[in-house]
């Protein structure tokens, strides 16, 4: 019979959806191996909740609609490993097979959907409610099953091959090691990258596993696109799972999640940014809440896994188990390092020779200034009448950067300091950078770009660098380095980690998302310059004698 439409374990439902679905799959789909191998299987509530989800109907549908008749055109799903993606994803593409997905009416109440009527045996029924969306089966489903490898595609096809041999979906469905037979006429086909061939059949729903590892290197951004493109042509649907992703490896996964399209239905739980992956019981913390909701999952368990991959691979653990989407595969300097070098913030009188890194955004991410004296002390500096540090957070201003604010700090640090260099990324910031050369002249203001790779690298690695060393290979440039202990930029150095380029260089990335790295990037831009102007011979100031008769 149907759950109640109005709240289920926990959480409210408070749309249209078609509720025979996960009743079909708890009634067809035997839990797939292990001790309880062959028992009823029940959803967990983060599976129940994203398949009511996927199956949402629009109230306007309409009888003969299908894949616009429902309120999402295909859903992604990112949880973190052990969660029970695998096996909830080959319900799914049973459900698609051969239970009631297709939209079919609005139900005046008691009819029933019975699965007599569609060739299977079972005897089982679902009742509707008044005004309930009903739904039926495809006539002829093609299907299609996707992922990296065929060790990959496994973690979906092993659960399904068993949830058809010991369920009542036997009489239905033939199953064979790269396909499962559906009725006479429908399939379940595996698609991985060295079996690109079933590409371009009339498919009518794609079930595309791990799409964080889908790039255009490996061509599977190409076989999901493709197979979008052929499900929308019959009117069907596609879902991908995945674990977090690395962002600096532009995967499909990813595009999918900054896609600005409101028919994508998107389910990413994670932990809040502030708590830190490197700390146990923090940690403990972000697992206690991605793994919410699925009752086999042992967490001491999880972190005996998750301890011993962070010995070798921090970002890969942070990925896996912390649902995180960590960039790079390292830190790029280790806060402790940082905060080593933390010193009592010193009194920078005016006149001061300084250089100064500018890393602006506009809305997403923050704006950062960082100064630095011509004996390696990097600083925040203040402007205004409160003293105000220079780094700004789009959010405690409505959304967006208050760019005549950072103008007027940035006119007030030329005044009052004897800045020497500054270096500005211009993105974003092209015509404020242009204003400042014309203002303060070329000598002074630089526009430094650093989506340079060679560059950006070098700079990186000599702050870097200087930072754990003492003194610095180059005995030109500073001998050492101290910073003022800012705490916004001890977050952002925490949060910056490293993408690798196959040319073995690398560039700078967040760690995640809403982990933000600016002021890290004006921190490297402020020590480039400070190098640059003492390799130069500009770190003194020239004395001019005037001598009259």
């Amino acid at each position: 019979m149907a759950k109640a439409a109005d709240a289920t374990d926990g959480f409210v439902v408070d749309f249209p959806t078609l509720w025979v679905v996960p009743d079909w799959i708890e009634a067809h789909c035997p839990v797939p191996d292990g001790f309880r191998a062959g028992e009823d299987l029940e959803l967990y509530p983060w599976q129940l909740w994203c398949t009511v989800n996927h199956y949402r109907v629009k109230p306007t549908a309409t009888v003969g609609q299908l894949a616009p008749a429902f309120r999402y055109r295909r859903s992604q799903v990112v949880a973190p490993q052990k969660t029970g993606k695998g096996p909830w994803s080959a319900t799914v593409v049973l459900a698609e097979g051969a239970g009631p997905v297709v939209f079919a009416g609005w139900a005046r109440g008691g009819e029933r959907y019975r699965c007599a009527d569609h060739g299977c045996e079972c005897g089982w029924w679902y009742e509707y409610r008044a005004g309930e969306p009903m739904g039926t089966p495809w006539p002829t489903p093609l299907i299609q099953l996707t992922a990296t490898s065929e060790d990959q595609v496994a973690n979906v096809y092993r659960p399904l091959q068993n949830m058809v041999k010991l369920g009542p979906l036997a009489d239905m469905m033939r199953v064979g090691e790269e396909f499962t037979r559906i009725g006479s006429a429908g399939r379940i086909d595996v698609v991985t990258s060295s079996a690109l061939s079933r590409l371009g059949n009339p498919i009518v729903f794609a079930m595309q596993d791990e799409t964080g590892l889908y790039n255009a290197e490996n061509k599977l951004r190409r076989v999901a696109e493709t197979q979008r493109r052929g499900v929308a042509g019959m009117g069907g649907r596609s879902m991908e799972t995945t674990n977090a992703w690395d962002p600096s490896e532009n995967s499909v996964a990813q595009t999918t999640s900054e896609a600005k399209a409101k028919d994508i239905f998107k389910y990413h739980p994670q932990a809040p940014a502030t708590l830190s992956y490197g700390d146990k019981r923090q940690r403990r913390k972000i697992h206690t809440h991605v793994y919410a909701g699925s009752a086999h999952v042992d967490l001491d368990a999880i972190e005996a896994e998750c301890a011993e991959l962070l010995e070798k691979d921090p970002a890969q653990a942070e990925r896996f188990f912390g649902n995180r989407c960590v960039a790079g595969t390292a830190s790029w300097l280790m806060p402790t390092k940082w905060a080593a070098k933390a010193v009592e913030p010193r009194r920078i009188r005016p006149f001061t020779r300084i250089v100064l890194g500018f890393d602006g955004s506009d809305m997403d991410d923050w704006t950062a200034i960082r100064a630095e004296t011509m004996d390696g002390y990097q600083f925040t500096p203040v402007y205004g009448d409160n003293d105000e540090p220079t780094i700004w957070n789009p959010a405690d201003y409505g959304g967006q950067v208050p760019r005549a604010e950072v103008r007027a700090a940035m006119d007030q640090l030329m005044r009052r300091y004897d800045v020497v260099r500054l270096y500005a990324d211009p993105p974003y910031w092209d015509t404020e950078v242009d204003e400042w050369v014309d203002q303060y002249g070329e000598e002074r203001v630089n526009r430094w770009y650093t989506r340079r790779l060679h560059q950006m690298h070098a700079a990186a690695e000599r702050l870097k660098t200087d930072v754990v060393k003492r003194n610095t290979a180059d005995g030109q440039r500073a001998a050492s380095f101290t910073h003022d202990g800012c705490e916004i930029t001890a977050a952002h150095i925490a949060n910056t980690r490293m993408a690798e380029r196959p040319s073995g260089m690398y560039v700078l990335r967040k760690a995640s998302p809403p982990q933000k790295i600016d002021a890290s990037v004006a921190s490297v831009l402020a020590h480039e310059a400070l190098g640059d102007v003492i390799a130069a011979g500009l770190a003194e100031k020239e004395e001019s004698y005037f001598y009259s008769a």
